[in-house]
C-alpha cells in the first residue's frame, strides 16, 4: 500500500468512525468498524476488543475473525493475558513473542499459537481515567508493531472510546453503564443469530457475519435489529 493511498485510507477510517457519532448509532457496529480498519490498515492480522461490563467484567464485543475471537475468549477463561492486563492497568501491552510470554499467560499463549498468531499488542480504550475495555492487535510474525501503525492504533480507539461514550457525562455512570450493557447484549443476540445463518446457508460463522453487516446497512437497518430477527426467524437472508 503506497504510502498515499494509506494515509488517505486512514482519513476514510476516522472519517467512519465520526459518521457514527449520531443519535442512536449501534455500537457493535461502531467497535466493528474499529477492529475492521485495524485488521485492513495496519501491520495486524487480525484485531478483537473486550469490553466491559457495568460490574468492569470483560467480555468479547467485536473480532474479525473466529480465530481472533477464540483467542479472546480464552484470555476471559483464563482471566489473564495481554488484553485483561492492558484493561486492568490502563496501559499498552506489547508482547513481540507470544511463545516467551509469562507463565501466566499458559492458555492465551496455547491458544493464539494454534490460531497461527506470534504477537500481540493490547491497546486500551481509554478516556481520562475511565478505561471501558481493549483493543487486541494480532500479528502473525514476531516482533514489535511498528511505531505508527500503534500510534494510529490507539487513535481510532480513542475515536470509537469518544463514540461509546459520546453525548454521557464521566458523571452520568447510569447512562454510561446502560450503553455498554446495550452493547454487550447485542453481541450475545450477533452471536446467535451469526448461528443461525451459517447453519442456514451452509456457510462460515465469519461469512455469514458478513452477510448480517450488509443486510444491515443495505436496508438501513441495526444490526443489532437484524440479529434480533434473525434469531426470531422473522427474517431470513
Amino acid at each position: 500500500m503506497s504510502e498515499i493511498t494509506r494515509e488517505e485510507q486512514l482519513v476514510d477510517a476516522f472519517a467512519t468512525l465520526a459518521d457514527t457519532l449520531v443519535d442512536n448509532y449501534d455500537a457493535v457496529e461502531l467497535l466493528q468498524t474499529l477492529v475492521d480498519n485495524c485488521r485492513d490498515l495496519l501491520d495486524v492480522k487480525a484485531a478483537g476488543i473486550l469490553l466491559a461490563d457495568p460490574d468492569g467484567n470483560l467480555e468479547v464485543v467485536a473480532s474479525t475473525s473466529e480465530a481472533s475471537r477464540l483467542v479472546e475468549v480464552m484470555q476471559l477463561s483464563a482471566q489473564a493475558g495481554p488484553c485483561v492486563d492492558c484493561f486492568t492497568s490502563g496501559t499498552t501491552v506489547s508482547v513481540p513473542d507470544i511463545s516467551a510470554s509469562p507463565e501466566k499467560w499458559t492458555r492465551f499463549r496455547v491458544s493464539a499459537a494454534e490460531q497461527g498468531f506470534a504477537s500481540v499488542l493490547a491497546v486500551p480504550m481509554r478516556l481520562r481515567d475511565t478505561t471501558i475495555g481493549a483493543l487486541n492487535l494480532l500479528r502473525a510474525e514476531t516482533g514489535e508493531l511498528n511505531d505508527r501503525d500503534a500510534r494510529a492504533a490507539q487513535a481510532l480507539a480513542d475515536v470509537a472510546t469518544i463514540g461509546i461514550l459520546h453525548a454521557r457525562s464521566l458523571q452520568e455512570s447510569d447512562a454510561i453503564r446502560v450503553q455498554l450493557q446495550q452493547a454487550l447484549n447485542s453481541r450475545i443476540v450477533i452471536e446467535q443469530a451469526k448461528g443461525v445463518v451459517a447453519q442456514t446457508n451452509g456457510i462460515s460463522t465469519d461469512d455469514a457475519f458478513s452477510l448480517m453487516r450488509s443486510h444491515a446497512r443495505d436496508n438501513g437497518m441495526l444490526l443489532s435489529r437484524v440479529a434480533e430477527q434473525l434469531v426470531a426467524r422473522t427474517l431470513a437472508i
